[in-house]
């Protein structure tokens, strides 16, 4: 009897495997001709044992995180090592109104649940607050000293993208017993659990939520939440060993805010649409439908955590232990206290230059915007003590930005086009999708240009080849009308143009010139013109526009420009103004090799929005010109125009 493979999965393998094992051991003659019943039973048998065969192996590939598909599966097996993916999270938005009503009311109280209705993209969102707030008014008085009116101010209120809920259940004391939220779309982080003992007035006690059983007793008033089927959120409370124990009868109440995630993002109008009680609890009507003040409008929205997502921070957090140890610790932990973390950069003190012992740098993208506000950097910092070392110190930075630009020509057969704006169209597409891939827009990303040019060239069959540059650009934010210095990294070495020009900028004004001026760079050089070797240069600023090559020096020694470390340093200079809105200058430079690297603590972007795309004819492909003679092809070096276009 021949060796028989018991792995095959394949039909066609499982089919010639039976018909092996019949040959060899039977004396059938009939069961290799197809047209035969043998050949059918063949067929049911391999077909049976084919959808048995997948299924096993899909029943065991959901039984390891790594390889699991199926969300429930991959929830269940990240529970096992004490991971809770995180949950939707609801738009902020920050507000101020004030809230006047008739006659004598020392407090109004802004009742919990929906305060403010916003707008983006002609679709409407509601937007509550978890816990009502209760504010001490000021009266106005008529000319005979009675109070005619009573006014609440709320200033710098957050409000939350979605509605407010509440759920109760009543403890029974069976050992099945389940408290499932029933709701899917919650933000966990607006969670409020309440427990009424037999002794307890009004909602009871407030538990706290906990991430882990680590320091939790007895007697401990904690709750632990855990996601289970259709993205659904179960608590669960202590059972006298690990947490305090609920007693029979006793009620548990719960609300939370159900949101749209990152869909609730953009809304920066808002309508009062919210209600208020009196210090005697009766229902005050405003005198006038109070005008809402946005201080910031509705951001940090974002979906429930993705499979992938989860697949790669449960195992880390795991191997952290719940401490903050080493930047790989601290990238797991940051994403489980703040759950709109998009990527984080951990540099420790010692690697910078010079080194500042004893202290940890962390630099977090949201997912939803470019920078975390103070009131979030000093909730992340007062979590993470429970985390980390004593004696370390930890600084939030904020976000840099390395963006990688395009200036591309891409050459085309005219024959195969059917409208060059519907290709090139076509080609802003592909290079978004490029863009959104695992290799860019990440701290310690990397744009691959041999990557860039495959994807435009074959992003259509009329695309024949392009030439495409780089540039890489960051901005800097000025400090108008005040003397100061100015030190930008890019983590990436320059390239050095002996004639300068690698360094351009926007335009910006300084005290003493009304003229727009710019930035530009002039590598030192020996006496006779060759490059020191030093890899450095001076920054100088001059005057001029975009169609001159070269331009009137007005300041020629601004500042240092390291070539091979890729840093401008602008010396002591009072700016004025800007031509870019919100103080910005834009600082260009054209990376030694194309190759663009986000070292550090530096976010690499790749701005599809600001990139050039040139379409251009290719007529010897397209037969118009035979012999090529006068075809002219774009130079693969960067113009010799004098600032950023």
């Amino acid at each position: 009897m021949p060796f028989t493979k018991f792995t095959n999965l394949d039909f066609d393998q499982i089919k010639t495997s039976i018909k092996d094992y019949i040959r060899a051991n039977s004396d059938f003659t009939d069961f290799d001709f197809e047209g035969s019943n043998f050949s059918v039973l063949i067929d049911t048998l391999a077909y049976n044992t084919y959808i048995t065969a997948f299924n096993s192996n899909m029943i065991v590939n959901e039984s390891f995180l790594d390889s699991a598909t199926v969300r429930e599966n991959v929830v269940s097996l990240a529970r096992n090592i004490g991971y809770v993916p995180k949950s939707r999270t609801a738009a902020q938005a920050t507000v101020s109104f004030d809230f006047t009503t008739s006659g004598n009311t020392p407090t109004i109280t802004l009742q919990a649940g929906l305060v403010c209705v916003g707008s983006s993209n002609d679709t409407s969102y509601v937007f509550s607050i978890p816990e009502s707030i209760t504010t001490v008014t000021s009266q106005s008085f008529d000319a005979n000293g009675n109070i005619i009116s009573s006014t609440a101010s709320y200033n710098d209120i957050v409000v939350y993208q979605g509605t407010y809920l509440t759920k109760s259940f009543t403890v029974d004391g069976s050992l099945d017993q389940r408290f499932l939220l029933e709701n899917s779309f919650i933000d966990t982080s607006t969670i409020k659990v309440y427990v009424k003992g037999a002794a307890d007035t009004g909602l009871g006690r407030e538990y706290r939520k906990v991430d882990n059983i680590l320091n939790i007793t007895d007697v401990s008033e904690t709750y632990l939440i855990q996601e289970t089927t259709d993205e659904r959120y179960e608590l669960l409370f202590g059972d006298g060993v690990f947490g305090k124990k609920l007693e029979n009868d006793a009620v548990i109440t719960v609300s939370y805010i159900v949101t749209d995630g990152v869909e609730g993002n953009g809304p920066a109008l808002f309508n009062f649409a919210g209600s208020a009680v009196s210090s005697t609890n009766q229902i005050s009507l405003p005198s006038t439908t109070p005008t809402i003040t946005t201080i910031t409008a509705a951001s940090n929205g974002g979906n429930i955590e993705s499979i992938d997502s989860i697949k790669y921070f449960a195992p880390r957090l795991y191997s952290s232990q719940y401490r903050a140890v080493t930047a790989r610790d601290y990238e797991s932990v940051i994403q489980q206290i703040y759950p709109n973390t998009e990527s984080v950069s951990v540099v420790g003190g010692e690697e910078l230059d010079p080194p500042e012992f004893g202290t940890v740098f962390i630099t977090i993208k949201p997912k939803n915007g470019e920078f975390v506000s103070d009131f979030d950097k000093q909730s992340i910092l007062s979590n993470l003590k429970g985390y980390t070392l004593a004696g370390i110190n930890q600084k939030i930075l904020d976000l840099k930005l390395l963006y990688v630009e395009l200036d591309s020509f891409v050459y085309y057969d005219q024959s195969k086009v059917t409208t060059v704006s519907e290709l090139k169209t076509s080609i802003i597409n592909g290079l978004l999708t490029y863009g959104s891939s695992t290799d860019i827009n990440k701290f310690g990303g990397r744009f691959k240009y041999s990557k860039l040019i495959n994807v435009i060239d074959n992003i259509d069959d009329a695309i024949t080849s392009n030439i495409t540059r780089i540039r890489i650009r960051r901005n800097l934010k000025a400090l108008t009308n005040q003397f100061a210095q100015y030190e930008l990294c890019y983590g990436n070495r320059f390239h050095i143009n002996p004639e300068g020009k690698n360094i351009k900028s926007t335009g910006f004004t300084i005290q003493g010139q009304t003229d727009t001026v710019y930035l530009t760079d002039i590598p030192n050089k020996n006496s006779d013109g060759s490059l020191d070797g030093s890899g450095k240069g001076v920054l100088a600023i001059v005057k001029g526009d975009n169609e001159l090559s070269q331009g009137q020096l007005i300041v020629a020694s601004a500042g240092i420009v390291d070539y091979d470390h890729g840093e401008v340093i602008i010396s002591t200079v009072n700016i004025t103004s800007t031509q870019r809105s919100n103080n910005i200058i834009e600082i260009q430079a054209f990376p030694e090799s194309n190759d663009v690297i986000g070292l550090k603590d530096l976010y690499l972007s790749f701005a599809v929005g600001d990139s050039s795309i040139n379409m251009v004819k290719d007529t010897i492909t397209s037969g118009e010109q035979i012999s090529g003679v006068g075809y002219k092809v774009t130079s693969s070096y960067a113009n010799g125009a004098l600032v950023r276009g």
